[in-house]
């Protein structure tokens, strides 16, 4: 569901050197499933620059949203990391708190929050797209 076929920040984001978080479909009738499947398995086989393995979080997906007949690329990995907070997509699916607390976890010194996001992605886009960030090193 992405308009890039896989814009990284829709798909695995580094929280910290040793730790991602992987956009990951459980439903394996969804057209995603095969290629996010695979970039976990991928991201599970890799090593950080010093040979070691990386912490790789699931992110699961907010479910399809659709305008007419195209896949909106909805993705909670398309989160800002500011400062003191992580703004994080929201699309009122089931699985926006579970995201919402596994990204809290991640992110203990700062206030994660969720910004609904169905509308922005219409431009093919979320949070992530739309800026651009370097925040302080906590």
């Amino acid at each position: 569901g992405d308009d890039t076929d896989g814009h990284i920040d829709d798909i695995a984001r580094f929280v910290n050197p040793a730790t991602v978080v992987c956009a990951y479909e459980e439903d394996e009738e969804d057209k995603n499933f095969p290629i996010l499947h695979e970039n976990y398995e991928r991201l599970l086989a890799a090593r950080d620059q010093d040979g070691n393995k990386l912490s790789v979080i699931k992110l699961p997906m907010p479910g399809v949203l659709q305008a007419e007949e195209v896949r909106l690329p909805a993705s909670y990995a398309n989160f800002y990391i500011g400062n003191r907070t992580v703004l994080v997509p929201a699309f009122g699916h089931a699985n926006d708190a579970q995201v919402l607390d596994i990204l809290q976890a991640l992110f203990p010194d700062r206030k994660v929050m969720g910004i609904r996001c169905e509308d922005l992605v219409h431009g093919l886009g979320a949070i992530h797209c739309i800026t651009q960030q370097q925040p302080a090193v906590i």
